[in-house]
């Protein structure tokens, strides 16, 4: 249930539905009556006019009212400010108060699919009507075949009434083997309700998950399986098996470890190993209200699992055999799957087809809808909020793009002064939610920034029979209903609190999505040492084990001779790839219970190349496969080196925009950096053919220099190769960049872009021709600022750190300077706004082409004259040069020394945990055992003849608690109410034999609760022969009974302590 934890009082809903699965309708006194209904399904199709659909006639005066209502929504998208340690501990934190209880539930492998009634439309994350849609409504429409059997038609119309009485929106994971590889082929196609949203006329209101569960339950639909745990013992056992299964957790695995430490554990209609498989994508774990555990109890009870009348029955054709049986082209596909629907879920094809007649009409609408939509007077209350969300994110320019159809359904409505409208909010990146949830703090009214985000909109004139007054009136009843109604109830949870989630993914997944497919392109198009930098990388990012990291990489390191011997210099279709992974990695899971360990699972074949639907691009609704045509490589991050050694070569490279000087700087820097190495610079504007192969070349005739890479490296691609080239050529790379404050979607501010401009246009005779002569300098620049595009300041350099272990930051602006002056501010905003339209509709193509030519050359010379008129400022707020430059020197001073330490990584990693352990103070134990061997001549003799060997072996004692390979994860990760607390402990004998040696110990208690030990003999292992495994220590009890040990009774008992820690 991944989505804030806010719930509506759904309960109403869900009562009515019990009484009669139906709901009263609510008062329309006051309400404006207007037909939102649209034709029944047996209502004949009144095809539009032409002249009635163009929008061109409607004016805007007066007179034009718009009305708008949400159709479909999925739970707004929170992007946690906070790291992921600071996210668990709050979240501890709250359960331990008995403020909170944390809800946990299955991440499945699908995308989102959004279900509305058969008029109120089917929706898939960005899009509607399109093969995604399709799959949606067959797979649904199946579920209720297979829940409901004979009477599978009759609840089918009702469940469509009822979402379209209630205006009501169903969100689910769309699962299929039809519409591309994820993590692992399902085995069946299927949904899971992971949403429901009563859209009403105002803001949504989302169900809890009990009252999902009961909606559900009710109308038989496929639940999630949730766990919830109101403890501090159960939350801190939740994190720790998660750390312990993170690795090697599988479906079967994870929910048997999370059914033994939850408080409650709800299952799901749909066994994932059965359907899906053993792969598990992840955990979603959010913050929900600590009334949630009674609340799921009340549902529990009153709600048994439904029976599942249609199990043995004949539903006909499946989702898999109508794809294969029609594969000439999507559109067929389509029709295919709507006909074997039937009438509720789709009476008709307007959502896919429009209307189909004589004279066809396009789906697309007019882009001026939105132009008209927020310069007509608002309706209702609900329409003026949407307003200010549309407003907010043009004015903001935020990522995202709205899309406008026809909608058809109120076809037999339209006049030219009466038009409807679908509007589609398409978020293209997630930095747009958390610049959207900056604006809402600051803003308390604004409402969310959905996922899955669909709008009706109804154009029209208020002498078209409607009343103003009674618009008036139906602004304060929905303002009322939205204010009262509308706002989600945080059960005393602040904002931040309540809208706490982490999502927690399995390494076996992470493998197969991010290792395999997602690298797919670097491998073939640069090879396998680029491929082996990429998969290293991620992994490091992730904070994967080391021992996992080499097993791994032998595994990967074969899988990319496999591929390349296949498919040779041809891209495997992430879409497919599936079908040459699985053989793979089930044969060498097969080798070795290791190797299956680490793979997880493999070989539950699909021949998906029978059925794939078509899908228009390549590319999947979730947006996570990869275009063949436009293939973005993985980002690896080597892992943040300690400190740079003084020995290696170094590669100074410069992520930076036109104007920093960069160049001035190299120069500066020939000189040396302090040492015996020669400093060579390579400028880029010089050098023919591809820049960085060169630079490789170069440095590998002297390893040893210091290379200056004297040429912007603005992006992963570039970051990439100078990671290949860093690992081949054993050197360290230095990433140098401009400082500045960045934006909330750019490393670098309009400040720091305007001085870049000013100095650009101040060269003559730039060796790259990047000038004042140059007719598109600005255009240039702007370029460059928008590679950059989507990382915010701290991202930028946290991720340049952990690529490249360091980062020096070359001063610009002087702190006390004064705001950016407006002229300059203004004319900036107009460039970017011209690139991204430019971009939009020209790609690639240079500004002196296109349909913004005359635009561009305007704003070049309007530019010119705005900087010129501001140089004096430009000159005042800049560091000095020569400032800069002695910074930069120092810094690079400092690395090429060894002395450079990285700043420390605020994303805290959880690697995978195998045992719970007291750890003891080394020391303590060493003078304890000098102590007892003054006293004892066996004991010294023991000591005397093993001393070295004992030393290097006991570098950390520690009192094992339990093991998840002997006792379980469970059983582990139960220990993490008490991780990190000290807990006193006895060591009462010593037994010892000449292969091994071990103090016996109790342990004690913390807050008056004993820590129980899981072994059955409580000790401290001190030494191991060569080729004795620790394990083995276990044993020294029996062997002392067998008078094949010594023991040494220590009283009194030595007493010591230490924290209780993971390993």
């Amino acid at each position: 249930m991944d989505g804030p934890s806010g719930s509506s009082d759904g309960s109403e809903a869900v009562n009515n539905q019990i009484c009669g699965l139906s709901l009263e309708e609510s008062s329309t006194a006051n309400v404006l009556p207007v037909n939102h209904s649209g034709p029944s399904p047996g209502e004949a199709m009144i095809p539009p006019r032409k002249a009635d659909l163009n929008l061109e006639n409607f004016t805007v005066d007066e007179s034009a009212y718009c009305s708008a209502q949400i159709r479909a929504s999925f739970y707004p998208k929170f992007e946690n400010e906070k790291t992921d340690q600071e996210i668990r501990t709050r979240m501890i934190e709250m359960v331990s108060k008995g403020l909170a209880t944390l809800e946990v539930s299955l991440k499945h492998s699908g995308s989102l699919f959004m279900y509305a009634g058969h008029t109120g439309g089917a929706y898939a994350k960005n899009s509607y009507g399109n093969i995604f849609t399709a799959v949606g409504v067959f797979v649904l429409s199946r579920m209720f075949r297979e829940a409901w059997g004979t009477k599978a038609l009759e609840k089918e119309a009702e469940f469509n009434d009822f979402l379209e009485k209630n205006r009501m929106c169903v969100s689910m994971e769309l699962v299929t083997a039809v519409l591309g590889d994820h993590g692992q082929r399902p085995l069946d196609d299927f949904v899971v309700v992971t949403a429901v949203t009563e859209l009403g006329n105002g803001k949504p209101k989302f169900y809890s998950t009990s009252e999902i569960i009961a909606f559900c339950r009710i109308w038989r639909l496929p639940t999630n399986h949730v766990w919830l745990f109101s403890t501090r013992e159960s939350a801190t056992s939740f994190f720790a098996a998660f750390d312990a299964l993170c690795e090697e957790g599988i479906a079967t695995t994870v929910c048997r470890a999370l059914d033994e430490v939850a408080d409650i554990s709800v299952p799901g209609s749909k066994d994932h190993v059965k359907v899906q498989g053993e792969i598990l994508e992840g955990l979603v774990a959010r913050i929900v209200s600590s009334g949630s555990a009674r609340d799921m109890e009340d549902v529990l009870r009153d709600h048994p699992p439904p029976p599942c009348d249609g199990a043995n029955l004949d539903l006909g054709l499946s989702l898999r055999e109508i794809c294969a049986a029609h594969r000439s082209s999507e559109e067929q596909q389509i029709r295919e799957l709507l006909k074997s629907v039937g009438p509720s879920f789709c009476p008709n094809n307007l959502d896919w087809f429009g209307v189909e007649s004589v004279d066809c009409y396009s789906k697309n609408a007019d882009k001026s809808v939105v132009t008209k939509f927020l310069e007509s007077q608002p309706a209702d209350d609900s329409t003026s909020r949407l307003q200010e969300m549309v407003r907010l994110i043009k004015d903001r320019r935020l990522p995202a793009a709205f899309k406008c159809y026809h909608n058809f359904h109120r076809a037999n409505d339209v006049s030219p002064d009466n038009l409807f409208y679908k509007l589609v909010v398409h978020v293209r990146s997630d930095s747009a939610f958390r610049r959207y949830q900056k604006e809402m703090r600051a803003m308390p009214g604004l409402w969310p920034l959905y996922r899955g985000f669909f709008v009706d909109i109804n154009l029209f004139k208020s002498n078209k029979g409607r009343d103003p007054m009674a618009l008036k009136s139906l602004d304060i009843t929905v303002k009322n209903a939205g204010e009262n109604c509308g706002q989600q109830e945080k059960d005393g949870l602040d904002d931040d609190d309540a809208n706490l989630m982490i999502k927690l993914k399995f390494l076996a997944y992470k493998l197969r999505t991010f290792l395999i497919r997602n690298s797919l392109s670097i491998l073939i198009k640069e090879g396998p040492a680029a491929y082996k930098a990429s998969y290293l990388g991620q992994m490091k990012r992730w904070g994967t084990s080391v021992g996992k990291q080499k097993e791994l990489s032998k595994m990967l390191d074969e899988w990319a001779a496999h591929i390349i011997r296949r498919c040779g210099n041809n891209q495997l279709s992430s879409s497919l790839y599936l079908s040459e992974a699985e053989p793979f990695l089930k044969q060498y899971a097969e080798r070795s219970p290791e190797n299956q360990v680490l793979v997880g699972s493999a070989g539950n074949i699909v021949r998906a190349e029978d059925f794939l639907a078509i899908v228009d691009g390549d590319l999947d609704e979730e947006g996570d496969l990869v275009k063949k045509e436009k293939v973005t490589p993985a980002t690896p991050e080597p892992s943040v080196q300690e400190a740079v050694q003084k020995d290696k070569g170094l590669i100074v490279f410069f992520p930076g925009i036109p104007g920093s000087a960069k160049s001035a700087l190299c120069k500066e820097l020939l000189s040396g950096l302090g040492d015996d190495r020669p400093v060579h610079s390579l400028m880029g504007d010089l050098v023919k053919g591809k820049y960085w192969p060169k630079v490789s070349d170069e440095h590998r005739k002297n390893p040893q220099s210091i290379m200056l890479a004297d040429k912007n490296a603005p992006n992963e691609d570039v970051w990439i190769q100078i990671e290949v080239m860093c690992r081949r050529n054993k050197v360290t790379a230095v990433p140098v960049v401009t400082d500045s404050e960045g934006t909330e979607s750019n490393p670098y501010s309009l400040d720091a872009l305007a001085v870049f401009m000013f100095r650009v246009l101040q060269r003559v005779d730039h060796p790259g021709n990047l000038d004042k002569t140059s007719a598109n300098a600005g255009n240039v620049l702007l370029m460059f600022y928008h590679l950059y595009e989507g990382k915010n300041r701290e991202e930028f350099e946290s991720e340049l750190i952990q690529r490249f272990g360091s980062l020096v930051k070359m001063p610009l602006l002087r702190s006390d300077r004064s705001p950016l002056p407006d002229p300059v501010k203004s004319i900036l905003e107009e460039g970017i706004d011209l690139f991204q339209l430019h971009r939009r509709r020209h790609k690639k193509l240079e500004s002196a082409k296109g349909t913004y030519a005359a635009g561009w050359c305007k704003w070049e010379k309007q530019l010119r004259d705005t900087l010129a008129a501001n140089s004096e400022y430009f000159s005042s707020v800049q560091v000095p040069f020569e400032s800069a430059v002695q910074q930069v020197r120092e810094e690079l001073k400092r690395i090429a020394k060894g002395e450079y330490k990285p700043p420390s990584s605020e994303k805290t990693q959880h690697g995978s945990i195998t045992f719970a352990a007291i750890n003891l103070p080394v020391t303590q134990v060493h003078s304890l055992l000098e102590k007892l061997a003054a006293s004892n001549t066996t004991l010294r003799s023991f000591l005397e003849e093993n001393r070295k060997s004992i030393e290097e072996k006991l570098e950390r004692a520690h009192v094992t608690l339990a093991h998840k390979r002997s006792h379980g994860v469970a059983a582990v990760a139960r220990y993490g109410q008490h991780l990190n607390r000290e807990v006193p402990v006895e060591l009462t004998e010593l037994i010892f034999n000449d292969k091994m040696a071990a103090f016996t110990a109790h342990v004690g208690s913390v807050h008056g609760e004993t820590i129980v030990c899981k072994n059955e003999w409580p000790h401290v292992t001190l030494w191991t022969a060569e080729g004795v495994t620790a394990k083995e220590a276990n044993t020294l009890p029996q062997l002392y009974a067998e008078g094949k040990a010594s023991r040494m009774v220590i009283d009194p008992p030595a007493s010591v302590s230490g924290p209780l820690e993971f390993f």
